[in-house]
């Protein structure tokens, strides 16, 4: 039971996993893992509140919101709390926070550092990526022996990317994709008109960052190109992916991995509402309901091999996570959706 304000929408297994623990049971170091959009900063953010927050209460979630930490919390100014969404490299600073690169010389001050007035002192490195593998190394210490009172959270879309030695220290929770009616609910407090938040929500696929950037007219548009990729690989076309930039030169490895993440976490949808169109029929609920005609136009398949496909494009989304050339995922993909 969570007593006092966590603001939060979705996260249920993170409210069951944190809801259950006493403040002697905290990990060191957690990551926290899902599709970017889901909420993993801001439960990340309101966990940290909940820790500084100077109100006793008998849970471990939940703050007061008008003690002094809380105060200093929402206007960014506690001691014991640093963010960060920078890139975590080897070498000089370059002032990190989020316009800059941090080295790791820096993220290893601040995890050495003990509260100033609280009992914990809260280290949020949001979206991390290390430029090297010594990068993510230099931290290693501080993840075997951690000092007292000092938590990180660390969160990605894509953990297969982290070192295992990194990851293997850390206490992996999942976000999974919100609902509809979830990112709705964010859209339409932040002011969207019911129905533009609803048509928005329904586009999203789960993502709270994919519906603002719909509503905003700013969308990458790898959602509708992915549908109709999707459905022209089912068939044992070779569609152009062009869509995706990958010869683009302007663009890191990093963020070519983004966009084919995108487009597999497209596909999964597709995948998902193609395989209740064929197997429980045309009334079936749909993640993508705007994409309805285009899904049912696909040739059905037999239900082996329609889960065979499912369970093949969970497979690339692992390998997705790893150091797998951005092209060569794709192709991989499109041979695993083309018919046998």
């Amino acid at each position: 039971m969570i007593t006092g304000d966590f603001d939060v929408v979705g996260a249920r297994p993170a409210l069951t996993f944190f809801g259950s623990l006493d403040p002697e049971k905290l990990s060191h170091a957690y990551l926290f893992t899902g599709p970017a959009g889901v909420g993993k900063k801001t439960f990340a953010r309101r966990l940290a509140q909940s820790l500084l927050c100077e109100t006793p209460k008998p849970t471990l979630l939940g703050y007061c919101g008008h003690c002094p930490g809380c105060k200093l919390f929402v206007a960014g100014t506690h001691p014991d709390f640093v963010e960060s969404e920078a890139i975590v490299k080897i070498g000089n600073s370059s002032g990190g926070g989020r316009d800059g690169d941090l080295s790791a010389r820096d993220v290893v001050r601040e995890l050495s550092l003990h509260g100033y007035r609280s009992r914990f002192r809260v280290v949020l490195l949001g979206d991390v990526e290390f430029a090297t593998h010594e990068a993510a190394n230099a931290l290693l210490k501080f993840f075997e022996e951690p000092p007292s009172g000092v938590i990180a959270i660390l969160t990605t879309d894509a953990p297969g990317r982290l070192l295992a030695t990194i990851r293997s220290r850390l206490v992996e929770v999942q976000f999974g994709p919100l609902g509809t009616e979830e990112v709705g609910s964010i859209l339409t407090r932040d002011g969207v008109a019911p129905k533009r938040a609803r048509i928005a929500a329904e586009a999203s696929l789960g993502s709270v960052v994919r519906a603002r950037e719909i509503l905003e007219g700013e969308e990458s548009g790898v959602r509708g190109a992915g549908f109709e990729w999707f459905a022209r690989a089912m068939q044992g076309e070779s569609p152009d992916h062009g869509f995706l930039q990958l010869d683009d030169r302007s663009l890191t490895a990093g963020e070519k991995r983004a966009l084919v993440g995108e487009l597999i976490e497209v596909v999964r949808i597709a995948a998902r509402d193609w395989a209740a169109l064929t197997l429980a029929g045309n009334d079936s609920p749909l993640l993508a309901p705007d994409q309805k005609k285009l899904l049912a136009a696909i040739p059905q398949r037999k239900p082996d091999e329609v889960a065979a496909l499912l369970f093949s494009v969970g497979e690339v989304a692992k390998i997705a996570d790893s150091n797998v050339s951005a092209g060569l995922v794709v192709d991989y993909l499109r041979m695993q959706l083309s018919p046998r």
